[in-house]
């Protein structure tokens, strides 16, 4: 921590009001003189800003209440009050980057997100705001505390970011190891027959199970259904759930099996697997995630129509509905979409935006997308960004699942690296900052 004996100038000049306002005030009413004034007092000095004794004493009420209304058992108020000055220490100096970053959170912003944390537990804006008050906090200091907390979240995603580097070495490492297996492998809707064995079986015991287990193998193979040769024929804890295990990860699958199922075709039994216990036929019900997720694709094309200030909702319409009777009639719609898309994007290849995944669209795009044919051309329709006008020119089934796990990966090393980043950052700028904690006295003494 870097400590200067030079304060700056609107520093000085804040605490030197502060006590010349407590001197006025002294002197102004000589009836109060044998009592002591309490006014608000600097707790400590942090760059150009200052925290004051209420700001301390009010985020420890806050705090202090949180863990006791989750059973958790309060240090003492020493140690409250250091902890608490050390969070307020580095807020501020993060809230004065963000100022000079020119970071902002508007009100309409800061309401769709107590919008978003209200539904999220199930609640609307007016139930949100009274549950806060029933748990001893008012709506308004809320409010501000969530503002504060998302320019805090801003500000570090701008500087931590940019710090935090993820290479495809480390990506194929963490997919190829027993957690990324885990975390983003493959899942497998797994069954189990069991053929069992006595613990002390005899060698004529084994023999009689193996032959068992080898016939429903055989019959398995031939096209048996496995679930029902389960209830009917296996001795498996799972015979009346028709031997269904279940959804298991790579990493979970059960250790006699791992090396197998891996290896399955969907629905095709494995070879008799004997353990102490029996011999085993397992199979693969269904597969979902790792290196396989195949989706629809569609290859679309669009055009759009947006309101502005220079064109009414109605304008915006109507064209629309004359370019797509231009289309229907024949049109081009390269040239259509060239001359007439507010999309600029697009607009320049004709409209075309390639082959777009479930998801990738606003829902109203992505609702007509899937009702649209192969080579048609849907009517104007209205999405948050105006009128479209879209054809579907091709679709097709594309494995997306490699991508897909590769991005899993990724978000999980970025998560985890830019922890590491912060905690290290949050260090720097707390070394770098001008920091003077007030004691006690001192703190009086500028009151």
């Amino acid at each position: 921590m870097r400590f200067s004996n030079i304060l700056t100038f609107s520093i000085r000049t804040i605490v030197l009001s502060i006590i010349t306002l407590s001197s006025a005030i002294a002197l102004e009413d000589a009836s109060l003189t044998s009592k002591q004034i309490l006014l608000d007092k600097v707790i400590a000095i942090v760059d150009d800003d200052i925290v004051m004794k209420s700001e301390l004493e009010a985020r420890v009420r806050y705090i202090t209440n949180r863990l006791r209304r989750q059973g958790t058992q309060i240090p003492s108020q020493e140690i409250m009050r250091k902890r608490v000055l050390e969070q307020l220490i580095i807020e501020s100096i993060q809230l004065q980057l963000a100022g000079r970053a020119g970071i902002r959170i508007g009100d309409a912003q800061l309401n769709a997100t107590l919008q978003n944390i209200a539904q999220s537990n199930n609640m609307n804006i007016q139930q949100f705001e009274q549950q806060l008050v029933l748990e001893g906090d008012s709506f308004a200091s809320a409010r501000e505390q969530i503002r504060r907390e998302m320019i805090l979240t801003q500000v570090q995603r701008s500087e931590v970011d940019r710090r935090v580097r993820v290479t495809d070495q480390e990506i194929a490492h963490f997919i190829s190891s027993k957690e990324g297996r885990t975390q983003s492998g493959t899942e497998y809707n797994i069954a189990h027959i069991l053929i069992a064995i006595p613990e002390t079986a005899s060698a004529v015991q084994i023999s009689v199970a193996e032959q068992r287990a080898n016939e429903i193998l055989a019959e398995l193979k031939s096209g048996e259904d496995f679930r029902k040769t389960a209830v009917a024929k296996s001795d498996g804890r799972q015979a009346l759930n028709g031997g269904v295990i279940g959804w298991r990860k790579e990493a979970e699958l059960p250790s006699i099996a791992a090396d197998v199922i891996p290896s399955l075709a969907i629905n095709e039994p494995s070879k008799l697997i004997k353990t102490g216990s029996g011999f085993h036929i397992v199979t693969v019900l269904e597969k979902r995630g790792g290196s396989e997720k195949i989706i629809e694709q569609s290859n679309v094309r669009h055009v759009l129509i947006s309101p502005s200030e220079i064109r009414t909702e109605a304008e915006a319409e109507e064209i629309a509905l004359k370019l797509y009777e231009r289309i229907e009639g024949g049109d081009d719609f390269a040239q259509i979409a060239k001359s007439n898309s507010d999309d600029p994007v697009s607009a320049i290849d004709g409209g075309n935006l390639d082959w777009v995944s479930p998801g990738q669209m606003v829902p109203e795009f992505e609702q007509v997308m899937g009702q649209t044919k192969v080579g048609e051309t849907s009517k104007p329709f209205r999405s948050q960004y105006g009128w479209h006008i879209l054809q579907v020119q091709d679709r097709r089934q594309q494995d997306m699942g490699k991508l897909i796990q590769k991005n899993q990966a990724q978000q999980i090393i970025q998560r985890r690296k830019f922890e590491d980043e912060l905690a290290n950052w949050l260090l720097e700028i707390k070394d770098e900052a001008f920091i003077d904690i007030k004691t006690e006295k001192t703190a009086d003494d500028a009151s």
